[in-house]
């Protein structure tokens, strides 16, 4: 990795101690990017934020750090939000739906109006590549802090993008440049271009609008998905097709530019671990990207910029072959998801930079000034169900939500707080957590004791699956690609597989919490509740259930540290055993460990997050185990007649009634979930029974759509 460098130019924009980028506390370096306000340079007196929960946290933060008064927008079921109780000032722009409120123009520049902004910064998604939202700012003199109309229309536009990143000399991908009229004439394209190909909106970006075709058929249906998603996410369905570059990596170019010429790359993005085509984990910098190589793709992002003189921060996109040939796949014209591993490596405050652009200054650094100092990390924590195609949305109430932030180097961008929903309407990001190090090593470290660390109850959320992803021998040695998942997991994700050594760690580890809370129970004020209770006892012997096998355990024990006897092995456990605390810190058989336990009732059932994963352990004493075989079970429903829904959302479109006759994956029903269409197919051949939902009806996760005979 490239030495920290710093010349005195960029030594003179650390002129502030207060606001550093690295500070000292417990004797360890913590990560912060670098929020200089310099008082003589004037910027906006107020800067509303037309976007909601994280980011909108994040742009005002620096704003607050700036001396800048913010206004936040909302909707009406967003007026509790942590965003709104942070600005200075907020308004509500419409109800929940994102057509009738943060996409809401009219609301929202009559907002900016009530409140006299002067400038508004968009954030990401939503309004923030729109041109016409720029222009109706322009002609209402309110200064738009991203890049100007032409580069939003030339870099949002696939087609025309890939027209001047040809003539910038960026490599590109081959293709068919024009606007895709319908199926057939997709069906014809792909098969002069030859398969695989990429079907994806013209106005697309986030995953949306994007469908990997192998032959005809997929094309046909692949085109009817990218361009209703692309409808409903972006309002223009156009699209366009090239060659898919199987198995590549994704690797982005920070690049940032002033109205004045001048334009830096700010090193690059790893963001090959998706699913469907959205970024789950990001690293900073890629392990595969060689000092030479990174400087030619920084040149080339850069190049581009200039040529659509752009003035913002941005993002150039590229897949990058196993032989390191990289080809241009799109520009985001605004501040990517994935910006804080940017701001950790190099100690730059992105946002802090957008608006010192938009208000006319030139850039503070020359490209010898950009660092890669150390590695970051970061992990998109979403509500989701991970074990369902690696995440499909959950919602529900955040009913117990704790961040990791106690822990040194750890960065968490959320916007979202104890008793927040996670709704329907809205992606489901919880929060974006970031940690920092000196090498990669340490910063996967810290990102493995964040996951353990990171309380979150009330929803269904994708921490296994993250955990799993950063523990892997393939990702930790940086053997990946776009594939990653589906190769890693061909079945899909199942969770933390134990080894034996796990296995009896975990039984042990459910045991003394078993006898731990038995003998709390016998307490009041610590004392004993009855004074004839019988002296404690120290030895006990325990059936514990897990996975469908039973296991006999002795246990004994010595003040808070146990000893469990499992299989002819001994297993020593030691802990504080605060059994009204969110988080279990234990320590087995020597090995600090970070348990939770998610679920403790009277008859033995404990449900503890081990690993990341979460396992249903049942611990029963010696007698109870003896009598529990006669207890009836509960026969599993036939999951093969019918069909639930497997996450919330709404009803697109339903192609079967009463009476029809359906085979095996043929296509029931759409349903859309956070603006995705997802098709549900029949299990089995047979005939429909009944119909139990229409297009236009809103539907839960389980809830019945269809039976069959």
């Amino acid at each position: 990795m490239a030495a920290y460098r710093s010349t005195a130019g960029f030594q003179r924009v650390l002129h502030a101690v207060k606001h550093v980028c690295f500070k000292q506390r417990c004797g360890v370096i913590v990560c912060r990017y670098s929020t200089v306000y310099d008082p003589n340079e004037k910027t906006f007196d107020k800067i509303l934020i037309a976007n909601r929960g994280e980011i909108a946290c994040r742009v005002i933060k620096t704003c607050k750090k700036m001396g800048i008064r913010t206004v936040a927008v909302h909707s009406d079921v967003d007026s509790s939000a942590v965003h709104v109780k942070m600005a200075d000032e907020a308004m509500c722009v419409g109800p929940a739906p994102t057509s009738k409120s943060y996409l809401n123009m009219d609301a929202i520049m009559n907002a900016i109006k009530q409140t006299g902004a002067q400038a508004v910064h968009p954030g990401y998604g939503f309004l923030s590549e729109n041109k016409e939202f720029a222009k109706r700012l322009a002609a209402e003199g309110v200064t738009f802090i991203g890049p100007d109309t032409h580069a939003i229309q030339a870099m949002g536009d696939k087609i025309e993008s890939k027209l001047i990143a040809k003539a910038a000399k960026v490599n590109t991908i081959p293709g068919f440049d024009g606007v895709v009229k319908n199926a057939e004439e997709a069906v014809k394209i792909a098969g002069e271009i030859g398969y695989p190909v990429m079907i994806k909106a013209s106005a697309g970006g986030g995953g949306k609008g994007m469908r990997i075709a192998w032959n005809d058929e997929e094309t046909r249906e692949g085109f009817r998905f990218s361009s209703q998603e692309a409808a409903s996410s972006f309002g223009d369905d156009r699209l366009l097709i090239e060659k898919f570059i199987d198995n590549p990596r994704h690797i982005e170019i920070q690049v940032l530019a002033d109205k004045h010429g001048n334009a830096l790359w700010l090193n690059e993005r790893e963001c090959s671990i998706q699913r469907r085509n959205q970024k789950v984990v990001e690293e900073a910098p890629s392990t595969f990207l060689d000092p030479d190589k990174r400087r030619v793709m920084g040149e080339q992002a850069v190049s581009l910029a200039k040529a659509v003189k752009y003035s913002s921060a941005g993002t150039v996109e590229f897949l990058v072959d196993s032989k390191k040939n990289f080809y241009f796949l799109e520009m985001n014209t605004r501040l990517q998801v994935e910006h804080p591993i940017t701001e950790c490596i190099t100690g730059l405050d992105l946002v802090q930079q957008m608006i010192r652009i938009a208000k006319g200054y030139k850039l503070q650094h020359k490209q010898a000034d950009i660092p890669i100092n150390g590695w970051a990390i970061e992990s998109r924590v979403y509500a989701e169900d991970p074990y369902k195609s690696f995440g499909l949305p959950s919602i529900g109430r955040l009913s117990q939500y704790q961040e990791p932030l106690d822990l040194p180097n750890v960065r968490v961008d959320s916007g979202i707080q104890e008793g927040s929903d996670i709704s329907i309407y809205y992606d489901p990001m919880i929060s974006k957590l970031v940690t920092y190090g000196k090498t990669r090593e340490e910063a996967l470290k810290k990102m493995e004791d964040a996951l353990d660390n990171y309380v979150i109850r009330g929803v269904t959320h994708n921490i296994p699956l993250l955990r799993e992803i950063i523990v892997h021998p393939r990702f930790v040695s940086g053997d990946i690609s776009t594939k990653f998942l589906p190769e890693v997991y061909p079945d899909g994700f199942k969770g933390h597989m134990l080894t034996a050594g796990e296995r009896r760690e975990l039984l042990a580890t459910a045991a003394a919490l078993y006898v731990a809370a038995q003998l709390r129970s016998q307490k009041f004020l610590g004392d004993l509740r009855v004074s004839v209770v019988p002296a404690e006892s120290r030895q006990w012997e325990l059936c514990v259930e897990l996975d469908k096998g039973v296991h006999m355990l002795g246990v004994s024990r010595s003040g808070n540290n146990y000893t469990v006897e499992i299989d002819g092995e001994k297993v020593e456990v030691s802990g504080e055993w605060n059994l009204a605390s969110a988080l279990l810190p234990i320590t087995v058989n020597g090995t600090h460990r970070t348990l939770q336990c998610l679920l403790r009732t009277a008859a033995g059932e404990i449900t503890l997050q081990y690993l990341g994963t979460s396992f249903k352990v049942r611990v029963l004493s010696k007698l109870a185990a003896s009598l529990s075989k006669h207890m009836p079970e509960k026969v599993p429903e036939d999951t093969s007649s019918i069909l639930r829904s497997p996450m919330p959302g709404s009803v697109v479109a339903v192609s079967v009634k009463p009476g029809d006759n359906v085979a095996e994956g043929q296509e029931i029903c759409v349903i859309e979930a956070m603006k995705m269409q997802n098709s549900m197919t029949a299990a089995k051949t047979a005939k429909v029974k009944s119909v139990h939902c229409k297009a236009g009806d809103t539907v839960g996760e389980g809830d019945l759509l269809v039976e069959l005979e």
